[in-house]
């Protein structure tokens, strides 16, 4: 005949019980509030380290986003100078060859002239274009690039250096992001300055003024060249965001792949355990006080 052995000291095991309740309330408590079934290495080792390396990834590419937000901007007020710049000096090739029209009257070619050198004006301006406090053309100096010179030809002086920034925006991806206002503006066979001041000259001399048209019509095109350098930076930052967007919820979706935890079920753990708790707390209420005295001896 069998027999029912009865413990006659549960105490230990029902405070054993309540030990371990509470813990998987507190594991469960803490993955519903950071969403994570992994909230320390010991939860899960191998989960852990692979989520260490997302995350790292995770860095990388926000950095590398961060950068080119950074120089997007700057990309775009380069790209729309340069556009101010081609655009000005199509009116100035018009003035040019309305200049050159034998049958204007001396005062007429003088207020052409006085146009042009508005022009010239703009033009300095333009190429001293800063973004969040740097010149953009200045190569990498940290100073106004070019400066009124009336000993050049030009009657400009280009005092920036021949300096470029190159910025990480993926690994291994490089980017170079400026171009020095000295390759720009002043560039052999498209020195802007140089032709719009010429121009100005033949306009107030009135001799070699379709040279002088044909001369800034050079470094129009010169200049327009130079433009293509910000519109394939632009083109580049704008290809390599889409992918790091993308990079952004291909990591994203692996962080909750390995380590999201399953909310309902952590829910309904908890409130198991909750009730379990209960239970057991009134167990230990209705143990007799000599078992607990026996075991605390």
């Amino acid at each position: 005949m069998s027999s029912i052995r009865v413990n006659p000291y549960p105490m230990p095991d029902l405070l054993a019980a309540l030990e371990q309740l509470q813990q998987q309330q507190t594991n469960a408590t803490l993955e519903l509030g950071t969403g994570s079934s992994i909230n320390k290495p010991s939860d899960n080792p191998a989960g852990a380290a692979q989520l260490i390396k997302i995350n790292n990834l995770s860095s990388q590419v926000d950095s590398f986003q961060l950068s080119i937000g950074s120089i997007s901007g700057q990309f775009s007020t380069a790209d729309s100078t340069l556009s101010s710049v081609v655009t000005v000096l199509q009116r100035a090739i018009s003035l040019g060859v309305e200049g050159a029209n034998g049958t204007l009257s001396d005062a007429d070619r003088a207020a052409v002239a006085a146009e042009v050198t508005g022009i010239q004006s703009q033009l300095l301006s333009l190429a001293n274009t800063s973004y969040q406090g740097q010149y953009i053309f200045a190569g990498t100096a940290n100073t106004q690039p070019f400066i009124v010179d009336p000993t050049q030809g030009s009657g400009v002086r280009y005092v920036g250096n021949t300096g470029t920034n190159s910025v990480a925006i993926g690994n291994g991806y490089q980017l170079q992001v400026n171009l020095p206002g000295s390759q720009i503006f002043t560039g052999t066979g498209g020195n802007i300055f140089l032709a719009i001041n010429d121009l100005i000259t033949s306009l107030n001399s009135n001799t070699g003024i379709g040279a002088a048209v044909t001369e800034l019509g050079n470094a129009f095109s010169y200049v327009t060249g130079q433009r293509v350098f910000y519109g394939n930076a632009l083109n580049q930052t704008q290809s390599q965001q889409t992918y790091l967007s993308s990079e952004t919820v291909s990591l994203s979706q692996q962080l909750n792949e390995i380590g999201a935890a399953n909310i309902a079920d952590v829910a309904s753990q908890l409130a198991n355990d909750q009730t379990a708790q209960t239970a057991t707390l009134e167990a230990i209420g209705k143990t007799p006080q000599s078992s607990l005295f026996d075991y605390l001896k």
